[in-house]
C-alpha cells in the first residue's frame, strides 16, 4: 500500500537513532512517523516515542501531530499522560490552522482507505478536532476502520453502540465489538468489556470476568482500568477488600493523569484510607484533578479551602472552586455555593441567589440542598415564609435519607408545621433519624418516650437514648440525662453521675444545667458542698438572665452565716 502525499517511510531506519530523528526529519515526516509508532504500522507499537515525535512536529505547527496530541492528552493511552488542559490547547491550535489541518487524515482515509486513518479521522469528527463535529461522519469512519479489523476502530464503534452515539443504542453489539478488540490486545476495549461485566450491560454480570479484564488492561498501563481496579479493591467488589491495593492502583492511574483516579487518591490521602493520612498531599491531588475540569475534585477542593484542610484557609478561593464545579451542574457544589451566599462565606450575602442555587441542586434530588431549601421556606430566608413548601422539601430530603431532615420532619409532625399534627409519624421520623445516630433525634425521641407522646411511655428507653446522645456532646441530652439520674427515673439513682452530666451541659452553655449544678454545690448533692463554686455557677446562670439563680445569688452573698469564711481570702467574681 502506498501512502498519501509522501513516500512510505522506513521506520526501522529511524528507530535505531530515535534522538536524531527529532532533529533530522521535517515536521511532516515526524508526524507521519509518529503515526506509525502509535499504531504499530511497520514498526513495533511505541506510544511514548510516538508522543515525542508528535510533540516535536506539533510545536512546529503540524496539523496531524496537533490533532493526535489533542486526542492523546484528552484520553491517554498506555504510558501517555492525560492532561486535559493541554489537550484543549492542542485542539485550539489545530482548529486555528483552518480546514486543511487534517488533510492528511482525510486523504489517507478517503483515497487510500487506511484503517488507522479511518479511525483517526473518525475521532476528529467525534470531538471536532480540525473539522466540524459530526456523529454521523464519525460513525462512518469508525465503521470502515472496524470492518478492516482495526482494534481501536472496533472499540470506538462499540462505544458508539453502547452510548447510542450516532446510532441506535445496542449494548449487545457493543459487547461483541469490545470483545473482538479486547482479544486483539486493545486496552481501552478491555476496560470497557470489564465495565460491561461489572455492571451486567449486554451480558450477565460477572465480577470475576470484570476483574480479569480490568487486570489485563491495567497491566498494559491503561489508566481507566487501573482506577477501576482500585475501586474494586476499595469496596471489596468481586475481590477481598484491600484498601492498600486500592491506593496502589489509584496512584498508578493518577500519575498517568486520569482525573477520577486523582480525585479518588486525594480522598484516600485526606481520610487515611489505605495509606497514612496526608491532607496536604490530598489537596495536591484534588488540585491536579480540578484543573482538568473534574467537577467532584473542584467541589472537594473548594471544601478544602473553605475549612483549611491541607491548604491555607481561603474562603474566596473556596467560592471560586465551588463556582467552577457548580457550572458543570455538580449538585454538591451548587449546594455549597448556595450556603456561601446565604452566610456570606467568601462572598457577599445574597439570599435570593442562595435560594436559587439550593433549588437547582434540590430539583436534581440532592437531599442536603432539599433540606436547606426547606429551611429557607420555613424561616423566610430569601423567600416568603411558606410552611407547606418547607414541609414538601424537607420531606423529600428525609425520604432521601438525610438524617437532619428526618429529625426536622419529625418536629414538623410533632408541632403541626406545614402539615397536620401527627405524633405517631413524628416518632417514626425521629426513629429513622436516630437510627443514623443523629443526636437531636435521639433526644427528641427520648422526650417522646418520657412523655408517652405518640409512643408507649418508657423512662428506661428514654434514658438509653439520652445516654447515646449525651456521649455525642448534645447539651440538651446531657441536661435531661442528668435530671433522670438525679431522680432515678428510668434508671438507678446516681447523684454523682448526675452532677457529671450537669457539669458537661453547663460548660456547653445550658443555663438550666448551670442552675442545677449550683444547687448541687450549695447542698452537697452528688459532690462535696462548695459554696464558692455554687456562687460561681449561680452568677453564670444569672448573667444569662435566670431569675431564680439571680435571687439565690443575692441571698447567698447577703447572708454571712451561709457564706462564712467565703471572703476570708477575698472573692473575685469571674468576668462577664
Amino acid at each position: 500500500m502506498s501512502w498519501p502525499r509522501y513516500p512510505q517511510p522506513q521506520p526501522s531506519h529511524f528507530a535505531v537513532r530515535p534522538i536524531l530523528t527529532l532533529f533530522i526529519l521535517s515536521d511532516w515526516l515526524q508526524a507521519v512517523l509518529g503515526f506509525c509508532y502509535e499504531f504499530g504500522y511497520g514498526v513495533e507499537q511505541d506510544f511514548k516515542f510516538a508522543e515525542r515525535l508528535y510533540v516535536s512536529a506539533g510545536m512546529r505547527g503540524n496539523g496531524l501531530a496537533c490533532a493526535r496530541l489533542a486526542f492523546l492528552r484528552q484520553y491517554g493511552r498506555p504510558s501517555i499522560k492525560i492532561d486535559r488542559v493541554e489537550a484543549e490547547e492542542w485542539n485550539k491550535k489545530v482548529n486555528a490552522m483552518g480546514p486543511n489541518a487534517v488533510d492528511w487524515f482525510i486523504k489517507a482515509a478517503d483515497e487510500y482507505n487506511l484503517p488507522d486513518a479511518n479511525y483517526a479521522l473518525g475521532v476528529c469528527y467525534h470531538d471536532g478536532i480540525g473539522v466540524t463535529k459530526s456523529p454521523q461522519k464519525a460513525l462512518f469512519y469508525y465503521e470502515r476502520a472496524a470492518a478492516a479489523g482495526q482494534p481501536r476502530g472496533e472499540g470506538i464503534l462499540g462505544y458508539c453502540y453502547g452510548e447510542g452515539f450516532g446510532v441506535e443504542q445496542d449494548v449487545g453489539k457493543a459487547f461483541s465489538l469490545y470483545m473482538s478488540a479486547a482479544l486483539k490486545g486493545e486496552s481501552v476495549s478491555m476496560y470497557n468489556l470489564a465495565h460491561f461485566y461489572e455492571e451486567g450491560i449486554g451480558v450477565k454480570q460477572n465480577l470475576d470476568e470484570a476483574f480479569k479484564w480490568y487486570s489485563k488492561a491495567a497491566a498494559l498501563g491503561n489508566c481507566y482500568a487501573q482506577n477501576s481496579l482500585g475501586y474494586m479493591y476499595e469496596e471489596g467488589k468481586g475481590v477481598p477488600k484491600d484498601e492498600k491495593k486500592a491506593v496502589h492502583w489509584y496512584r498508578l492511574s493518577a500519575e498517568l493523569g486520569y482525573p477520577w483516579a486523582q480525585c479518588n487518591l486525594a480522598f484516600c490521602l485526606q481520610n487515611g484510607v489505605g495509606t497514612e493520612k496526608d491532607e496536604v498531599l490530598g489537596s495536591y491531588w484534588y488540585q491536579r484533578a480540578a484543573v482538568q475540569g473534574h467537577s467532584r475534585a473542584q467541589n472537594n477542593l473548594g471544601h478544602a479551602y473553605q475549612y483549611g484542610i491541607g491548604v491555607e484557609k481561603d474562603e474566596v478561593m473556596a467560592v471560586e472552586w465551588y463556582r467552577r464545579s457548580a457550572a458543570s451542574g455538580n449538585v454538591f457544589a451548587l449546594h455549597s455555593l448556595g450556603y456561601c451566599f446565604q452566610y456570606g462565606i467568601g462572598t457577599e450575602v445574597d439570599l435570593e441567589k442562595a435560594v436559587k442555587l439550593y433549588l437547582e441542586s434540590a430539583t436534581q434530588g440532592h437531599a442536603p440542598a432539599q433540606m436547606s431549601l426547606g429551611c429557607c421556606y420555613r424561616n423566610g430566608v430569601g423567600v416568603p415564609v411558606n410552611e407547606a413548601e418547607a414541609f414538601k422539601w424537607i420531606k423529600l430530603s428525609a425520604l432521601g435519607g438525610n438524617d437532619m431532615a428526618q429529625n426536622t420532619l419529625g418536629h414538623m409532625y410533632e408541632d403541626g408545621i406545614g402539615t397536620q399534627r401527627n405524633l405517631h409519624r413524628a416518632v417514626r421520623w425521629y426513629k429513622y433519624s436516630a437510627s443514623q445516630g443523629n443526636a437531636w433525634a435521639l433526644t427528641n425521641l427520648a422526650v417522646m418516650y418520657t412523655e408517652g407522646s405518640g409512643v408507649k411511655k418508657s423512662a428506661k428507653m428514654a434514658v438509653e437514648l439520652l445516654r447515646e446522645a449525651a456521649k455525642q456532646g448534645h447539651t440538651r441530652a446531657q441536661l435531661k440525662l442528668a435530671q433522670h439520674l438525679m431522680a432515678g427515673n428510668g434508671c438507678a439513682k446516681d447523684e454523682v453521675a448526675s452532677v457529671h452530666w450537669y457539669m458537661q451541659a453547663a460548660e456547653d452553655g445550658s443555663v438550666a444545667a448551670m442552675l442545677a449544678l449550683a444547687e448541687c454545690y450549695e447542698r452537697g448533692t452528688g459532690c462535696p458542698r462548695d459554696i464558692v463554686r455554687a456562687v460561681e455557677w449561680y452568677e453564670k446562670a444569672a448573667l444569662w438572665g435566670d431569675k431564680k439563680a439571680a435571687d439565690r445569688l443575692v441571698s447567698l452573698v447577703a447572708n454571712p452565716a451561709v457564706v462564712d469564711g467565703m471572703f476570708a481570702h477575698g472573692y473575685v467574681a469571674p468576668a462577664a
